[in-house]
């Protein structure tokens, strides 16, 4: 490790210290950063000896496993009754069938008679050689055999199949789904449903009609499996079976969430500091496994769409603490078999009995073959394209040859020397595209008139690269393409990646980027596409997703080279939907990059660019009908592998068009088909055009019983939340079969062939029993009940808290006073779970809290449901914010509550719904609610942590309130400005000590930002932590929202009236701040109000304001106008996984610390899974730099001060 460390940060000796006893540096630390506190060491052992951590109760915890110990052995009792019939392998006469199932860390083996009754049995480890280990256990099993029985038939199943199968000729290979469902149908026949945890992965199964109807398995990690209950099980020093044992009678199990083993590592630290026990963590994590099944993987809303029988299997079910909690988190008693890791081989065993030839051997090898069988391997390259596949060749003793590591046909034919029929080989457009895509010719250095530029083959330049190429060759430049993705090029910019979170294919833009650079193209061109043209008449919008619209200011920013001029970089901001803007803007961005260029020059090459990508398309689309007219007319089958253009990257797919192809299937991209289909009756709304064709292809495979759909989606993509759900409800509601692949850096395919090879055989069952899909394509959401204006003065509407400081006797009240009996819901850490149960848990954090707190309230009983309805703010921009009110209908309709009606509180933005309508009255009590609000964050924190008198700030602010409140309720602006002045002079004037804090500023997601239960109560924690929290205004980001509409109109040709009502707007709010403002100037303690137009201007300097989605360009500059006033603390909280806070949080924090030399800058992640001692970590890591600081100024200001005292001493 440590020489890995050296080599890999390139160190020399004399910059490396390497301490002795580094395991007790944390204590060491402790104990000098207590150095002014003194205790002996009797008193310490006092202390140890007498403290109360065994009175100390974990805070959030679940129900128990058992309540007592009679209900536990009622639960064994009733399980013991699935048990498998054994009869000794001694007594048997004749046939038997062998089932092996080649795990990716054991091997189970099962033999059985023709009556099912098991005659001999293994499962242990493979100790990482899964052929080896199947070898010795088939030598086992013939040395055993009575001289009168054969092995007639074998089956194979698991992640050795292949190999094990053509080495050992093994009778038959069978996916394991299939082999799984025939062992549970055994046991429970007629199973509607199955859920198979193992080691490292999940399978869940239903079946319907006697087919697979589905089947959906855990992705990109083990998290959730048997190993991760394992790993905890030894971290505390446990055997696992002794750690699932604790479990089962423990009294208070603690609520760990549903993330994986990095984040639950914090989670449990938390809990243990609560006084958690062993067995509290052990049955918190048997939940944990269980709701991250339930949950995220199978995405259970209501138990009974599990159906009535259930069998669980795979050898975690043998922990009776994950048995029972998923029998009480799914409200079902469960049939767990006595032979529940050995499913997969018993299933094999039985597929063996059903292919029985009467006295017949199996072609497995027999004992004396086994004897004598070697392998060896050779090692190659294919070299017959440009992925330069890694091939392994095994060859064994008889001359059979198995080939690994090839991602298409040719690869194995060029390892084994046998060639595929050419009627057999399947056509894959996904190669098609790319090959074609990247096929134009770059001018030579001759012929080029305006030099070289680069262009990165990144993102979307996979979806406009023929108009780029085109456009710029036409203006006379050579254009330089980077070099074909893969691990080495990733590397190279791995540097410069500000968040480890952001998408794989994100990440790879860095390696490109550094690729033209060291090519010494003096010129880059990347332009940041916020709109793609328009493709479905029906769709609100045609946004670009947040990454591919901003990510070229995250790579400026990050990239020294860039940053300090080495290379041109242009990046214009375009709108593809108006060709006559996007010359205008790539005009306007090379002249003042100092080309000469005519604005007449750049508009022919543009509208000849447009021609040409037209061409590129229309060419995929004749190819795709080509190949759907074959597949109809052969009754072939095709798979359309849905995604992002950018998914077409072999680096980024990892070549699974290859594997589907090597399975049997024809490929198709979903914008080859997706022409063919209208897209409407949307539950989602539909805003950006590469999702939208997911919809339409989806649409087109529903029509067609040839073919079937797999979606391709980026780990970390926050998008496909709202995607993957509204494709599979597309496909379910056509009785298609839906699957999803989850990809990311990890090149495992060995979990993404059995995803695939389920597929084929959950279509090879349903073609085989009869099962067809409803061709008819008809509106998938019923119609939705609206708000009417007799709901307004009967109703009780319902409204998350977003943030108390605003609406807790302000917002409410300006509702009340317009007639709404609106009820600002309370905060509850329970909220998050209800939001976990109804919401893709995908979707970021505020989506899921506030969903689950509407949830909560309607469940409560306190509400009549006849006469209630739930609001929710839309905000319309390119974020899936937009996307919350589908997200609560869904939620609603799966917690039984479709008859709610939802009320749209938005700008009215395109894409927003229209529901509540706002009042002049109602709108001046808004705005005058909101400003107090603002007015008591500015005061109250500024105050709080000085206070001489403790509480008196608080009393302050609550008899301030009252007063606001009625101010609220009359509306009057006038009596807002008296109340206002009169607020400032006595805050201004309360007593507080004469001492110094840290101030720490607050910018982020705006929920995440305002809401206590989102940050934890993040002001709190400042003020506990010794700082002064700094939360700037919620009316900024209102302005922020206007002032984006002045941007595209001036920029991108949007309309100018929507420019002339925004700046109306920003003057009206303007006006209202203004007095407010003037105080705040003239006060001892407060800080002035900046304008929209100022932090605007400021931020230029560092992100462009073409900036939209999310918070934008306002979140950075938020940060630079708090660092431009001195707070340098800064703490940026985001949802984990926000798309928007890649590229204006954490992509902008390097070029900030460069401006800004004194910025202490955390930017921290928050989320249902993220635990919160992690969270206070990196604040007092934060807090500690600050004082750290703070200190060494004081320390400077009073040195400097002797220092003019001792020469004013001296001059006398």
């Amino acid at each position: 490790m440590r020489k890995r460390f050296i080599e890999t940060l390139d160190l020399k000796e004399e910059n490396i210290i390497f301490p002795e006893n580094p395991q007790l540096f944390v204590a060491m630390g402790a104990a000098l950063y207590e150095e002014t506190s003194q205790k002996t060491a009797t008193e310490l052992i006092h202390s140890l000896e007498n403290d109360d951590s065994d009175s100390l109760i974990p805070q959030d915890t679940m129900d128990k496993l058992f309540e007592n110990q009679a209900e536990l052995d009622e639960f064994r009792a009733r399980h013991a009754k699935a048990t498998a019939n054994y009869k000794n392998l001694s007594e048997h006469h004749g046939a038997a069938f062998l089932g092996i199932d080649a795990g990716s860390t054991t091997t189970k083996v099962v033999l059985i008679d023709d009556e099912g009754n098991i005659l001999y049995d293994h499962y242990g480890s493979n100790n990482g050689e899964p052929l080896e280990s199947v070898i010795n256990i088939l030598k086992d099993v013939y040395t055993k055999l009575p001289a009168d029985v054969y092995i007639a038939k074998s089956t194979v199943t698991g992640y050795g199949e292949h190999l094990i199968k053509a080495g050992l000729h093994v009778d038959y290979g069978e996916v394991e789904t299939m082999a799984h469902y025939k062992a549970a149908d055994y046991f429970n026949p007629g199973v509607d449903f199955i859920l198979d945890i193992g080691g490292q992965d999940m399978k869940a199964m239903r079946i319907r009609d006697g087919a697979l109807s589905s089947i959906q398995l855990n992705e990109a990690c083990s998290s959730g499996c048997g190993s991760f209950i394992e790993t905890f099980a030894h971290s505390l020093k446990h055997d696992v079976r002794e750690f699932s044992q604790k479990a089962l009678l423990a009294e208070h199990p603690v609520n760990l969430g549903s993330r994986c083993t990095v984040f639950m590592n914090s989670k449990v630290k938390q809990v243990q500091k609560e006084g958690a026990t062993v067995g509290d963590i052990s049955a918190g994590l048997s939940y944990s496994v269980i709701k991250n099944a339930l949950y995220k993987v199978i995405k259970v809303k209501r138990p009974e769409e599990l159906g009535k029988k259930i069998v669980v299997q795979g050898g975690t079910f043998y922990n009776e603490a994950v048995l029972r909690a998923f029998e009480k988190i799914s409200e079902r008693e469960v049939v767990r078999p006595s032979i529940a890791g050995l499913m997969g081989a018993y299933g094999c065993a039985l597929i063996s009995l059903d292919n029985e030839e009467t006295h017949k051997e199996s072609e497995l090898l027999k004992l004396d073959e086994l004897e004598k069988f070697t392998t060896h391997k050779e090692f190659m390259v294919c070299g017959l394209c440009e992925n330069n596949c890694k091939m392994t060749l095994t060859v064994f003793n008889d001359g059979n040859k198995f080939v690994t590591g090839n991602r298409c046909e040719r690869g194995a034919e060029k390892a084994t020397k046998v060639k595929v029929a050419k009627k057999d080989k399947k056509v894959n457009l996904v190669d098609y595209k790319y090959k074609k895509l990247f096929r134009y010719h770059s001018l030579s250095k001759k012929k080029q008139t305006r030099g070289e530029i680069g262009i990165p083959r990144v993102l979307n330049m996979y979806e406009n690269y023929p108009l780029w190429h085109t456009m710029l060759t036409d203006l006379g430049f050579r254009v330089v393409l980077s070099p074909r993705s893969d691990k080495e090029l990733f590397e190279e910019g791995i540097e410069t990646i500000p968040s480890d979170t952001v998408c794989y294919p994100a990440k790879m833009s860095h390696g490109h980027i550094m690729a033209l650079i060291k090519q010494g193209v003096p010129t880059i061109f990347y332009p940041s596409v916020l709109f793609e043209q328009e493709e479905q008449k029906n769709a609100q919008n045609h946004f670009n997703c947040p990454i591919v619209q901003s990510y070229p200011e995250v790579l400026k920013n990050n990239i020294d080279e860039i940053r300090e001029g080495q290379v041109n970089y242009l990046h214009p901001f375009i709108n593809l939907a108006n060709p006559d803007g996007v010359a205008v803007n790539i005009h306007k961005s090379l002249t003042a990059q100092g080309f000469t260029v005519s604005l007449e020059e750049v508009k022919a090459a543009v509208q000849h660019g447009f021609e040409e990508m037209d061409k590129f398309k229309e060419d995929l689309r004749l190819k795709a009908e080509d190949l759907l007219m074959q597949i109809n007319l052969n009754n072939e089958k095709a798979i359309v592998l849905a995604g992002r253009p950018y998914h077409l990257d072999p680096e980024i797919n990892h070549g699974i068009a290859d594997i589907i192809t090597q399975e049997g299937f024809h490929v198709l991209t979903e914008d080859s088909i997706s022409h063919l289909a209208e897209v409407s009756g949307l539950r989602v709304v539909n805003q950006w055009v590469y999702h939208s064709r997911l919809y339409a292809a989806a649409n087109v495979v529903c029509k067609n019983k040839n073919l079937e759909l797999v979606q391709l989606n980026s780990f970390g993509c926050g998008l496909d939340a709202v995607t993957t759900d509204q494709v599979e409800e597309i496909m379910r509601g056509h009785n298609k079969l839906y699957t999803v692949l989850k990809i990311d850096e990890g090149s495992n395919m060995g979990a993404v062939r059995i995803r695939l090879r389920s597929l084929k055989a959950a279509v090879s069952e349903r073609t085989r029993h009869n099962i067809e899909a409803t061709t008819e394509v008809h509106e998938l959401v019923p119609e939705t009940p609206a708000f009417t204006k007799d709901m307004a003065k009967k109703h009780t509407l319902l409204l998350p808290m977003l943030s108390p400081i605003h609406q807790e006797g302000l917002l409410d009240t300006a509702f009340a006073a317009a007639g709404y009996n609106v009820v600002s819901l309370p905060e509850t850490n329970t909220s998050v779970n209800n939001g976990l149960k109804f919401v893709n848990n995908d979707s970021c954090y505020p989506a899921i809290i506030t969903i689950g707190q509407l949830i909560e309230a309607l469940q409560s009983g306190e509400y009549d449901l006849g006469n209630t309805s739930v609001m929710m703010t839309q905000t319309g921009g390119g974020c899936r914010a937009t996307n919350y009110i589908p997200l609560l209908r869904k939620a609603l309709i799966d917690a039984g509550f479709p008859q709610v009606p939802v009320v749209s509180l938005s700008m009215g933005n395109q894409g927003t719904e229209k529901g509540f309508k706002f009042t002049v009255p109602l709108l001046t009590r808004f705005m005058i609610a909101v400003l107090y609000g603002d007015l008591f964050e500015r005061v109250v924190y500024r105050t709080r942590p000085y206070e001489a008198v403790e509480g008196s700030v608080n009393d302050l602010h609550a008899k301030w309130l009252e007063k606001a409140r009625k101010n609220v309720e009359s509306g009057s602006i006038f009596e807002f400005n008296r109340n206002m002045k009169k607020i400032v002079a006595e805050f201004d004037q309360i007593e507080l000590l004469d001492i110094q804090k840290p101030r720490v500023g607050v910018v982020g997601e705006i929920l995440v930002k305002y809401s206590k239960t989102a940050n934890n109560d993040i002001v709190s924690i400042i003020e506990e932590e010794g700082g002064e929290a700094v939360v700037l205004d919620l009316i900024g980001f209102m302005n922020y929202s206007l002032y984006n509409q002045i941007w595209k109109a001036d920029e991108i040709a949007f309309s100018k009236k929507n420019k002339l009502m925004a700046k109306t707007f920003i003057g009206i709010i303007n006006m209202l701040e203004k007095p407010m403002n003037k105080a705040l100037k003239a006060s001892n303690r407060f800080d002035s109000i900046e304008s929209i137009y100022d932090v605007a201007s400021s931020t230029e300097e560092v992100i462009s304001i073409g900036n939209h989605t999310g918070e934008g360009w306002f979140l950075t500059g938020e940060m630079i106008e708090l660092l431009q006033k001195g707070v340098n603390n800064i703490i940026c909280l985001q949802p984990f996984g926000c798309l928007p806070n890649h590229i204006v949080g954490k992509g902008m924090m390097k070029e900030l610390r460069r401006q800004y030399p004194g910025a202490n800058l955390a930017p921290i992640d928050y989320d249902p899974g993220v635990s919160a001692v992690n969270q206070l970590n990196r604040i007092r890591l934060m807090m500690t730099t600050a004082k750290k600081r703070m200190d060494k100024v004081s320390d400077s200001v009073e040195k400097s001060e002797t220092e003019s005292k001792l020469e004013t001493a001296q001059a006398y």
